[in-house]
Parts: C-alpha cells; structure tokens; sequence
C-alpha cells in the first residue's frame, strides 16, 4: 500500500514511467490480447473514487452563483473551444481531436476538492461541482460528441450511453453501497479516518493499467512517428492556458477570493480517468489514439494546478485570516 500511495503523490512521475513501459512492451510482444484488460483496469480506475463521493453535496445551498459560472464555462465554453482547437490542429487525426474534446467534456475531479484545499478556497462550493461536474458530464458527454464530432468519426450514441453506464453508473452504485455499509459499520468518522484514504490508490493503479495498455497499443504507431506526442502537447496546454486564463478572469470578476479559486478549480480540473475510460472502451483499438491525448493530459494537470496554488494569493489575495 505504501509504493500505491507514494505513485498516487507522484502522478507526474508514474505516468511518464506508466507511458514508456507500455511503449517498450507493445515494441518488443503482441498486445492484442491486452484489450480484454480495459474493462476491469476501468473498473478498477473509477470505482474508487465513486466511494468517496458525497452526493449529499448536492442539498446543500449558498453558493448558487458560483456553481451557475462554473457549469456555464464547463459545458458552454470549454467544450467549444476544445473542439475548435482539436480540428485546427489535427485535421485529418479526428480521433486526437476526439480525445481533445473528451478531456474537456467531463469537468471535475478528486483533484479539484484537493487544489481548491491546498489554495485554501471554497472547499464545500469544490465538492459540489465535483458532484455536479460528473452527473452532468456523463448526461452531456454522449450527445456533445454525437453533436460536435459526428460527421468526423462513427459515433453510437446509444454505444455511448451504454459505456457510461458502465464507466460511471454502475461503479457509481456500487461505490455509494459500498461508502454506506462502511459508515453503518464503523460511523462517519471511522469511515473518514481509516476506510476513506484506502481506495484513491487503487484508482491510482487503474489509472497507471490503462495508460500502460494505452500506450503499449499505439507502440508501433509511435515508434514509427516518434514526434506524436509532441505534436499533441501543443493543443493540449493551449486548451489548459485558456481555461486557466478565462477562469481565473471570470472568478476575479465575479466572486469572493474562496469561491474564485474553487470556481477555478473546478472548471480546469478534469476528470480524465472517465475520459480515458470512456476513450478505451466507447471507441474500441481507434479509441487508443484519443487516450494518447488524455494520458498526456494527466502529466500537464497535475504540474499546472501544482503551479497555480502558488499563484492563488498573487491572483486573489492572502486568505481573510492572514490580510492585517
């Protein structure tokens, strides 16, 4: 458990590590045979933070406002500019634009409760629009792509659907059974205390499985054009340097320095482990193509939000504790 935990603090190291053993094995074996994996490294992937996950949230009030801004960005905004960005860039690659547009379709993450607590903002107001980012994402999600990407690619809508059910429904039932048993059992407090910090690294593994298979499927693709992935970075951290951009203009305009930075957070975190599932499983072995993009997604979510927390009081001021 303790190698887990430690590759869960160090997700911009593990991914890179995760990406060039599946590139090494998918040059040196067959891999085919490792398509039978997605599923269960799915499963295993997001049923642990579903566990975690507080739908109460959703009952609680005050802070309408910003929950309405960040939605507005998450579902008005964001997409659009992903979509554009990814067919300028990829034009005849739809299947990199895709991936581009599915990291930006499903908003929120554990990340974002933990950057907004880092940055000392709104936590209750992050772990709303986590809750809200994913029920709304996954309604979203199936149409946006049939909409938006369509006429590039086949898309099943109903295809779509079913694998959402499967990525976020099913391990959604499942993880709120499983948060309710622990909590009759061993109370509120025990169950934060010693049953809670237990399974974000078991997601952490999914995450790590699927990057591998990723990776170790597109092998012979990336070897024979080597700047690929170069060639993806540079749409993905436009996408990233927009939404922190436009995020942080509209927080600074509209909302208090708490709100403003879980409003932030909320809107540039995304929660790329649906993506990744969704790209494997709702598109097949072209699906692999579109995972490239989100794996190297992790690498630049995870060092920008590290960047941004120490921006946060240059941006929006100390916290009210520390202004004399």
């Amino acid at each position: 458990m303790g190698l887990i935990q430690a590759l869960t603090r160090n997700l911009v190291l593990a991914i890179p590590i995760a990406m060039l053993l599946g590139l090494a094995f998918g040059a040196l074996a067959t891999v085919d045979w490792l398509s039978v994996l997605v599923v269960p490294l799915t499963l295993l992937m997001i049923y642990p933070m579903m566990v975690n996950l507080k739908l109460r949230q959703l009952l609680e009030g005050g802070d309408g406002r910003t929950q309405g801004l960040a939605q507005l960005i998450n579902f008005a905004v964001i997409p659009f500019i992903a979509f554009g960005l990814g067919i300028w860039w990829f034009g005849d690659r739809p299947y990199l634009a895709l991936g581009l547009l599915l990291a930006a379709l499903l908003p929120t993450s554990g990340m974002t409760i933990s950057w907004t607590g880092f940055a000392q903002g709104n936590l209750p107001a992050a772990v709303k629009m986590t809750v809200l980012g994913l029920l709304l994402g996954s309604l979203a999600t199936p149409l946006y792509v049939k909409w938006l990407m369509g006429a590039a690619i086949p898309v099943d809508l109903f295809g779509v659907f079913r694998q959402i059910v499967l990525v976020v429904g099913l391990p959604l039932l499942a993880g709120q059974l499983t948060r309710h048993l622990l909590v009759k059992r061993h109370g509120q407090a025990g169950f934060q205390k010693q049953w809670a910090p237990r399974f974000p690294p078991f997601s952490t593994l999914g995450v790590l499985g699927i990057v591998f298979v990723a990776m170790a499927l597109k092998a012979d693709d990336l070897l024979t054009t080597p700047g690929l992935l170069l060639d993806i970075a540079v749409p993905l951290l436009a996408l990233y340097a927009i939404n922190y951009l436009f995020s942080t203009l509209v927080a600074k305009a509209w909302l208090s320095r708490g709100d403003g930075i879980a409003l932030v957070y909320g809107t540039v975190m995304r929660n790329l482990s649906i993506a990744l599932a969704l790209a494997m499983n709702a598109f097949g072995e072209a699906g692999a193509e579109a995972s490239l993009l989100i794996a190297l997604a992790y690498i630049v979510q995870v060092q920008s939000a590290a960047w941004y927390v120490r921006l946060t009081d240059r941006l929006f001021g100390p916290p009210a504790e520390e202004v004399t």
